[in-house]
């Protein structure tokens, strides 16, 4: 079936659609990373977001039971250049076409992604839609379409649940968490409570924690500044780490500013530099906004720990005292331990 991939500025792209048979719209995502469309898909950070995967085959693997970031993606549609339609790996329980159609959501394929990267990189951000049709109505209806500002309300969890575990007591604030943050703390043995987003600075301290943690999130951290008095109130008595959303919002709770990037930072092998040692890390990272530099120049409270190579993007800070930590980039192997031992 025929259907098209519309942008805002009267941009389309005809293809053959997948998954439901919907009209959908959302912010555009470029995705760059070769591997871990699963995981893409189902991560709570691209809550809203039409997802394009610029890796020419996608859907070899099939989907699996092992890479689920939550079981309830919240992904408005996939856009791909090729589909496979046959799953080549032992783990894979369904495709990605019946793998999107269970859960209502749309994909195009047979569109030129890199021609559509380019593109994004050449204008900017913009909303999209997948539709049946590429007619004045349809582009009239896009740029008329009101993003939402209220996505981390949306997928953060309405009540505290346990992790169990047997070795320090961490709370995890909901922001839009992964599966595999929680994995993490499980491998280390840690007693996890999370909690929502809305927490107050009292309720976490009543729980009496070894450390906090402020979870990856969606949308624009200016639309969650309701969650700066509680890390305020919390960053003087428990250690802290804060990862992506929550890393913006943990700067803005210290005096910083945060600004958008020009161009956005979503894939697996981004280049980020020690400051302090020049070592240099291959990273994942997922996110649209970071900390504005600018802002760093003259606060005492925040230290910058590791840039990014290519634009100089602020990607880990630490607060003077080394009590806290943020970084926007998610990390594999050693490195998640390093983090985890400032509790």
């Amino acid at each position: 079936m025929q259907r098209y991939l519309i942008l805002e500025d009267g941009t389309a792209f005809a293809g053959t659609g997948f998954g439901a048979s919907i009209v959908s719209s959302g912010e555009l995502v470029i995705q760059t990373g070769m591997t871990g469309y699963q995981e893409t898909i189902t991560d709570k950070v691209n809550t809203g977001c039409i997802i394009a995967f610029t890796v020419p085959t996608v859907g070899l693997v099939g989907v699996n039971r092992d890479n689920y970031e939550s079981i309830d993606p919240s992904i408005r549609g996939v856009v791909v250049n090729e589909l496979a339609h046959v799953t080549a790996h032992q783990g894979g329980k369904m495709s990605l076409a019946d793998f999107l159609d269970q859960l209502g959501i749309p994909g195009i394929t047979q569109i030129d992604v890199r021609a559509l990267r380019r593109h994004i990189d050449a204008t900017g951000p913009q909303k999209a839609s997948i539709v049946d049709a590429a007619d004045e109505h349809a582009f009239d209806q896009l740029r008329a379409l009101v993003l939402p500002h209220n996505q981390v309300q949306q997928v953060s969890t309405e009540r505290p649940y346990p992790s169990p575990g047997t070795g320090r007591n961490i709370v995890v604030v909901d922001f839009g968490l992964k599966h595999s943050l929680l994995r993490e703390f499980a491998v280390r043995d840690c007693n996890l409570t999370i909690v929502p987003a809305t927490t107050t600075a009292e309720r976490i301290l009543n729980l009496d924690p070894d450390g906090v943690v402020l979870s990856d999130g969606p949308g624009d951290p200016e639309d969650s500044q309701g969650a700066l008095p509680m890390i305020s109130g919390i960053q003087e008595h428990l250690p802290l780490l804060s990862i992506g959303l929550g890393y913006e919002l943990f700067a803005m709770a210290n005096g910083a500013t945060t600004k958008r990037l020009a161009h956005e930072h979503h894939g697996l092998n981004f280049a980020v530099r020690e400051v302090a040692t020049g070592r240099i890390d291959i990273t994942s990272h997922d996110h649209s906004f970071t900390v504005d530099p600018a802002s760093l120049e003259h606060n005492e409270e925040l230290l910058i720990t590791h840039l990014n190579i290519l634009d100089q993007t602020v990607e880990a800070y630490a607060t003077a005292a080394f009590r806290h930590t943020g970084c926007s980039f998610s990390r594999r192997g050693h490195r998640a331990v390093t983090m985890l031992t400032t509790f």
